[in-house]
């Protein structure tokens, strides 16, 4: 039997580049707010926001949020979905959505497609999904990591050039030719809660902590990763102010 499906949205109010980044305002709310509510759009099921700072439990409690307050000694979103996942006592069988705090231009189709796409496949432990490479600098920038696909299933991602084309050396700057065909991860993930739950319990793995992407831990222990191309395509989400302040504009200009 499928389980249910239930969206987890980790906020962390500690940020390097952008401190408080998810009670920062645009358009006149908070950015968590905005998050919440493209979760709350998808109608998949229940959203809950996970945190461990009492600001973040307050604001969201102020716009109507479920809240869980979770342990600050977590590494990962992954940890705090699953330390959700095992107080409110979910069957292993149900998918829980972690859904980044910092993307408030999600578009809510993604959720619904990221969770159907487990659902309809039962050798995989988690799907994600991604968008063909826009900008001719995205090959190039390490804060956009590459996925490489076979069918259904994700290989390897990375913050380097992937895969990597033997006419990359030649091309120029501004050319994606020898990009065509290249994908972008987005960082949306649906997971089977006991396929979470074990995921959390195992040690970072040598590829994951050489690139800082969580997601290699599931590939290199061996869990299929279910992969297909957002039939949206997922706005920019928020790392810097100049990120912040592209967004701010973006719902800020008034509906035609």
């Amino acid at each position: 039997m499928p389980g249910v499906v239930r969206v987890v949205i980790p906020a962390r109010y500690a940020s390097t580049r952008l401190p408080g980044k998810p009670l920062r305002l645009i358009a006149g709310r908070t950015m968590l707010e905005h998050v919440y509510a493209r979760a709350r759009d998808a109608a998949v099921g229940d959203v809950v926001i996970a945190t461990d700072d009492p600001r973040i439990v307050a604001a969201a409690h102020g716009f109507g949020a479920d809240v869980q307050l979770t342990s600050a000694d977590h590494l990962s979103g992954t940890d705090r979905l699953a330390e959700v996942a095992r107080v409110r006592g979910w069957a292993d069988e149900d998918i829980v959505v972690n859904v980044q705090g910092d993307e408030p231009l999600l578009p809510p189709a993604n959720v619904v497609q990221v969770a159907a796409l487990l659902a309809a496949d039962p050798g995989a432990a988690l799907a994600t999904l991604a968008t063909p490479l826009a900008e001719p600098g995205d090959c190039r920038d390490p804060n956009v990591v590459k996925v490489v696909v076979a069918g259904t299933r994700a290989l390897y991602f990375s913050r380097s050039p992937l895969p990597w084309h033997r006419e990359f050396a030649s091309a120029g700057p501004d050319s994606l030719d020898p990009w065509q065909g290249a994908l972008r991860h987005v960082g949306l993930y649906a997971y089977r809660v006991g396929d979470l739950k074990r995921l959390a319990a195992l040690p970072p793995t040598p590829l994951e902590r050489a690139e800082r992407l969580e997601q290699l831990r599931a590939l290199e222990s061996g869990l299929a990763i279910a992969i297909a191309v957002a039939h949206a395509a997922p706005g920019p989400g928020v790392d810097t102010e100049d990120d912040l302040a592209r967004v701010d504009a973006a719902l800020s200009r008034p509906m035609i």
